[in-house]
């Protein structure tokens, strides 16, 4: 069984961004030995094994979080654990990172560390990776002891044969893949195999539900498997069976399953089994509560208001529950209450024919195929009426010639009717049809005295309008 698992590792190593970018959440710190009794060169390379290290990592909330504190005289924090959620920002910090020098004062940096690491809330596995040189590492016993008693996985690499007997009364069990001892050229070596050590702590092997509704939940969890290498067995049931427990199997690189036709308002417990012939994996489980039924209408809201229209629209759609909507409308207090009823896949409907600036009550009833009704109700008010018509101007332009102008105040609009009336001793009548985008036109050899009107044309038919009566001009009589 190790074998085939260590040879499942080197096949993730040759592609480890692909196989372990998602794997793990946890805080990394580093407590990184830049006193004076590092040589620069081994404090380079230091930096160099960490960036390899951690270079395969996913970084922020959620994911794997870093920080870096140097031992020397005085502790100091280069960074934080909030600081670095990508790995380019991490790389280029760590390649920037100057020494301290000093003494090696391992004591005061941990208890720095020790605040770190324990004064927060997340419960997600904690690390506190040392790199030193062993060389007088100081009366660290306690403070190591408080942090592996607070939960935190102590690791550490030693580039010399210094103190070893303090190195492994501060590492956390097991030794062989917790504390490492080489030479400072040769770190390359132990790189996958502490990484490998790193992972299997803060492997983040939890299912969460990312999304619930009243009748389904999403659940997530981070992939431990592939297609071709496993599979994994779902199951859940209420927490009072009042259902069958229902199981499922799900694809080796399935990463989350939706659960649906679940009961409004019942506590569910669903656990998730990765099955794998190369290593034996955790069963992972949750509990969650369905939120209460809601049943459409949830919301009703109205828009495109005019002098004679409202469009209602209302939500959610619910196809497979909801059989029908009806519209109610009618003008508050006492006015004719009109309806109207709607397919289940429709969620809003103009109000035409409607009075300018009256209230009206709207109410939207859904009937559920269950028989359950719900309806909600909005007021809206249409706007004010405003003249089809206005500022119409008869305007001289040549001798015998008057330029008729107007503003129009309506969309939708068919045109417009011009009409002209003599009242001279040779009465006569003129009329035309004018396009919808008109705003004037010329009249020639207008009588003196005469009217000229302009009518807006509706679908319906002609509406009122607008007349003006023509000065007296002596001259246009032929």
């Amino acid at each position: 069984m190790d074998q085939i698992h260590f040879s499942h590792t080197q096949k993730c190593m040759q592609n480890v961004f692909a196989c372990m970018l998602n794997c793990c959440e946890g805080h990394i710190l580093l407590l990184l030995d830049s006193s004076g009794s590092i040589a620069n060169y081994e404090f380079s390379r230091l930096l160099h094994f960490v960036t390899e290290l951690l270079r395969p990592f996913s970084l922020g909330r959620g994911h794997v979080r870093v920080g870096l504190l140097q031992v020397g005289t005085n502790p100091n924090l280069e960074f934080g654990l909030d600081v670095h959620s990508n790995q380019k920002g991490l790389q280029k910090a760590l390649r920037s990172v100057s020494q301290l020098q000093g003494d090696t004062n391992t004591e005061a940096a941990l208890r720095v560390a020790q605040q770190l690491l324990t004064e927060t809330d997340e419960n997600v596995p904690k690390i506190l990776l040392w790199l030193t040189d062993g060389v007088q590492p100081g009366d660290v016993d306690k403070p190591m002891s408080e942090l592996k008693a607070q939960g935190v996985s102590v690791l550490a690499v030693s580039t010399v044969h210094g103190n070893y007997q303090v190195l492994q009364r501060a590492v956390t069990p097991p030794l062989e893949s917790h504390l490492y001892s080489v030479d400072i050229d040769n770190m390359d070596i132990i790189t996958e195999d502490l990484r490998e050590a790193i992972i299997k702590i803060i492997r983040a092997e939890r299912l969460r539900v990312v999304h619930l509704t009243s009748h389904s939940a999403v659940l997530q969890w981070r992939p431990v498997l592939s297609a071709d290498n496993g599979h994994y067995e779902l199951s859940y049931e209420s927490r009072w069976k009042t259902d069958t427990e229902t199981r499922r199997i799900l694809p080796g690189d399935s990463s989350w399953v939706e659960l649906t036709k679940l009961q409004p308002e019942t506590t569910y417990t669903a656990a998730l089994r990765p099955e794998s012939n190369q290593r034996l994996f955790n069963t992972l489980s949750v509990n969650f509560t369905t939120l209460p039924d809601v049943l459409s209408p949830t919301v009703v809201s109205v828009s495109d208001s005019g002098p004679r229209q409202i469009r209602v629209s209302w939500g959610p759609l619910q196809l497979a529950r909801v059989q029908r909507y009806t519209v109610e409308y009618g003008a508050i207090p006492s006015g004719h209450v009109h309806t109207v009823t709607l397919p289940n896949q429709q969620n809003s409907t103009l109000l035409l024919g409607l009075e300018p600036g009256t209230l009206y009550l709207v109410t939207v009833s859904a009937l559920h195929v269950n028989g359950k009704e719900r309806a909600m109700s909005v007021r809206a008010c249409t706007q004010e009426a405003l003249p089809a018509l206005a500022d119409l101007q008869l305007t001289t332009v040549e001798r015998q010639e008057v330029k008729v102008t107007w503003k129009a105040h309506q969309e939708g609009l068919k045109g417009y009717w011009l009409s002209s009336h003599s009242s001279s001793s040779k009465p006569f009548i003129a009329s035309a049809y004018l396009p919808p985008t008109s705003r004037s036109t010329r009249l020639t050899r207008l009588a003196p005295s005469s009217r000229v009107c302009v009518s807006p044309v509706y679908g319906w038919g002609r509406g009122d309008g607008l007349c003006c009566t023509a000065e007296r001009h002596t001259r246009w009589l032929s």
